[in-house]
């Protein structure tokens, strides 16, 4: 039977072996970090818990002698062995997913850096995250998501709402035999923003709607639209980027540092083209397929949108001469090509670019170019491109000489909104539009203000 940790290393060669290390380099960093650990474990077998404390006290010995980054580069080498140990019998589980489990942290690393730490038990506890769903409420919440996305809904952005009032009430368990009215009374005490009591005011929507679901004979709850309008009176004017801005944005994205990742800089200028002259939102970029790009017809198809609605829009020729660049490039990186692979393919990760990962990149971009600041939510977004494509369309109809009005139907079409009252929220009045609307009325407007007033009696 076979045991460990042995002394002629024959487990640790057995585990490299599997893993087939092209390079000769890693295979003596990798060979170095589990022969050290190994010897850290036969030394503390008699231990308590023989596992996690040898990987506290690797820990703290080779941080006298690796900078951080490299200690953890090594210690999730050992966390990847551990798990080859479990899969062999050789150990009955690996202390850090135990650790993970037990206090529902979001990585391994995370767990990793609080064994690292002085007091590992306080760092540990500082990790703690609160099971999905496990308020007293929680049952009610989970269930009622359940029952609306069956329905065909999203209902994302709700979901969000349930999670962040579980997580409160699972913080506060004094709250656990009070009405919910009440408990919804101190969830919006906890933040005194605009922005949570609208928030506070949906949810209680939401919960109603899922209380009445559960049991028709419940009264339905009467909105109360004040907090709404609060935030609406304090509503963020978009952000209008200048040409000069957006090739600024540009030229940064092309020379994005990424030398692990060297197809990171064209993706990132591409997704930037198609979101400021295709008005394109971060999760359409994100769900784009090679299959959706036809170079020959000049178009694009956007499929999954915000209201379930598929479009097919044609492109302008500097975007499809970014696709055309962009896509031989991604060729020429040996990316999937099969045609439901995602447009945007990490090189590194080895997977499609996720909607977060799309904003984390462009927000850096505009934080490179001073746009934005180092630091928060505030500032110019990625959504404000949006605006901006929509601001510059308006302007070049006023110029062509062409009434906007005529096209909002087919620019609300374009931009995938259920009708043009959602459109005439992008429409931010510029100087430039003031101009160009003045220009115009002078031309067309004045001679039938003039004539009007001639037949006055």
């Amino acid at each position: 039977m076979n045991t460990w940790p042995d002394t002629d290393g024959k487990t640790v060669a057995r585990y490299l072996g599997q893993l087939r290390l092209r390079c000769s380099t890693s295979s003596i960093y990798y060979r170095q970090a589990l022969h050290s650990f190994q010897e850290v474990v036969a030394r503390q077998h008699r231990s308590p818990s023989p596992i996690r404390d040898a990987l506290e006290t690797w820990l703290r010995e080779r941080a006298a002698h690796w900078p951080e980054s490299t200690l953890l580069h090594r210690a999730r080498i050992v966390n990847r062995f551990l798990d080859f140990l479990v899969r062999e019998g050789l150990i009955a589980s690996n202390p850090v997913t135990d650790l993970r489990a037990a206090y529902h942290a979001k990585s391994d690393k995370a767990i990793l850096r609080a064994l690292l730490a002085s007091d590992s038990d306080q760092a540990l506890e500082s990790l703690r995250q609160f099971p999905p769903f496990g308020s007293v409420l929680g049952d009610l919440m989970r269930n009622h998501i359940a029952l609306m996305q069956a329905r065909g809904y999203r209902y994302e952005t709700q979901a969000r709402w349930f999670w962040r009032f579980d997580r409160f009430l699972q913080a506060h368990p004094e709250l656990a035999g009070e009405p919910v009215s009440i408990m919804l009374q101190h969830w919006a005490a906890a933040r005194s923003t605009a922005n949570h009591a609208a928030e506070c005011e949906k949810l209680a929507g939401a919960l109603a709607k899922a209380q009445h679901h559960l049991d028709p004979s419940t009264k339905p709850r009467r909105p109360d639209p004040r907090p709404a309008q609060q935030v609406a009176r304090h509503w963020r004017r978009p952000y209008i980027y200048s040409p000069e801005e957006v090739r600024r944005l540009l030229d940064i994205a092309l020379t994005y540092p990424s030398p692990r990742s060297p197809l990171r800089p064209i993706s990132l200028y591409t997704m930037l083209v198609l979101t400021y002259c295709a008005g394109l939102r971060l999760g359409e970029l994100a769900r784009l397929n090679l299959a959706d790009i036809d170079l020959q017809v000049g178009t694009i198809t956007i499929r999954e949108t915000k209201f379930f609605k598929s479009r097919i829009l044609p492109l302008a020729d500097s975007a499809l001469s970014a696709l055309r660049e962009y896509l031989e490039a991604r060729r020429k990186a040996k990316m999937p090509q099969s045609p439901e692979s995602g447009l945007f393919w990490h090189d590194q990760g080895n997977a499609r670019y996720t909607s977060h990962s799309i904003a984390w990149g462009l927000v850096d971009i505009l934080r490179r170019a001073g746009i934005k600041p180092p630091r928060g939510k505030t500032g110019p977004r990625i959504h404000d491109l949006r605006h901006s494509f929509v601001v510059n369309r308006i302007l070049q109809w006023y110029r062509a000489g062409i009434n906007p009005q005529e096209k909002l139907p087919f620019l609300a079409t374009y931009l995938g909104h259920r009708d043009i009252h959602s459109t005439l929220v992008y429409i931010t009045v510029t100087q430039e539009i003031l101009q160009e609307a003045n220009e115009r009325f002078r031309t067309f407007g004045a001679h039938c203000l003039q004539v009007s007033e001639a037949v006055q009696p």
